[in-house]
C-alpha cells in the first residue's frame, strides 16, 4: 500500500519540481530582458551625444549663448556663438527680443570643424545629463550673473542642451569647465573677445 501511495505521489512531485522550474527561468529571462534594456538604452543615449558631437556631416553644429545679469530691457546684452564644418558666426545681441548688435561670419571647412568638436569632447563637453521640463528652463536663473548655454545640432533638431551660470546655486546641467568650454568657442572666431568686450560681458 505504501509502495502504491509512493508511486501516485512520485509524478506529481516531479510535476511541481518543474513548474518550479519553468517559473525560476521565466524571472531569470524578464529581469535579463527588462534590466539589462534599460542598462543599453542608458549606454545609448550617451553615445548618441558623444556621436552628434563628433560627426562633421553636412549639418551638424554647436552652438554658446551667453545671457548676462537680468537687466532693463535696454541694458540687458547677450551673444552667441554658432560653428559648423561651413560657418562660424558670432552675433551680439541687446534687449529681450535680441536685436542685433553687431555680428560676425566666416566660412570653415571640415578639418578645423573636426579639430574643434574634438577638443569639444576632450573638454567634456557631453558629460552632463541634460534636464528635462521646468528644471532645463534658464528663464530668471542667475539674475545677477551670467548663464552659459552650449548646444548640440543635427539640422535643427537638438541633440543635447547643457548649461550652467555663473551664480552659486545655478550650476545647471553642464558638468564640465565652462572657461575652457568658452575660451574653444571664442577661438574659432579672431576678434570675437573684442566684440564681446563691448557688451560689457566676459568670454
Amino acid at each position: 500500500m505504501a509502495n502504491y501511495r509512493t508511486s501516485r505521489a512520485l509524478p506529481i512531485i516531479l510535476v511541481i519540481v518543474v513548474i518550479i522550474i519553468a517559473i525560476t527561468a521565466l524571472v531569470s529571462l524578464a529581469r535579463v530582458v527588462f534590466f539589462s534594456g534599460s542598462s543599453t538604452s542608458s549606454t545609448a543615449a550617451v553615445d548618441v551625444s558623444r556621436d552628434a558631437l563628433l560627426n562633421t556631416s553636412a549639418g551638424r553644429s554647436v552652438t554658446m549663448t551667453v545671457r548676462g545679469p537680468i537687466v532693463a530691457d535696454e541694458k540687458f546684452r547677450s551673444y552667441k556663438i554658432d560653428i559648423s564644418a561651413n560657418d562660424r558666426t558670432i552675433k551680439t545681441y541687446t534687449g529681450y527680443l535680441d536685436t542685433v548688435v553687431d555680428q560676425t561670419s566666416l566660412g570653415n571647412s571640415v578639418a578645423s570643424y573636426d579639430q574643434f568638436v574634438h577638443a569639444l569632447d576632450k573638454a567634456n563637453l557631453t558629460k552632463g545629463k541634460q534636464l528635462d521640463g521646468d528644471k532645463n528652463d534658464t528663464r530668471g536663473i542667475c539674475a545677477t550673473g551670467s548663464v552659459y548655454d552650449f548646444t548640440i545640432y543635427n539640422g535643427t533638431d537638438v541633440v543635447k542642451d547643457l548649461w550652467t551660470s555663473t551664480c552659486n546655486g545655478s550650476a545647471g546641467s553642464l558638468n564640465a569647465s565652462v572657461t575652457q568650454l568658452s575660451s574653444l568657442f571664442t577661438n574659432q572666431i579672431p576678434g570675437a573677445s573684442a566684440q564681446i568686450a563691448k557688451l560689457g560681458l566676459s568670454n
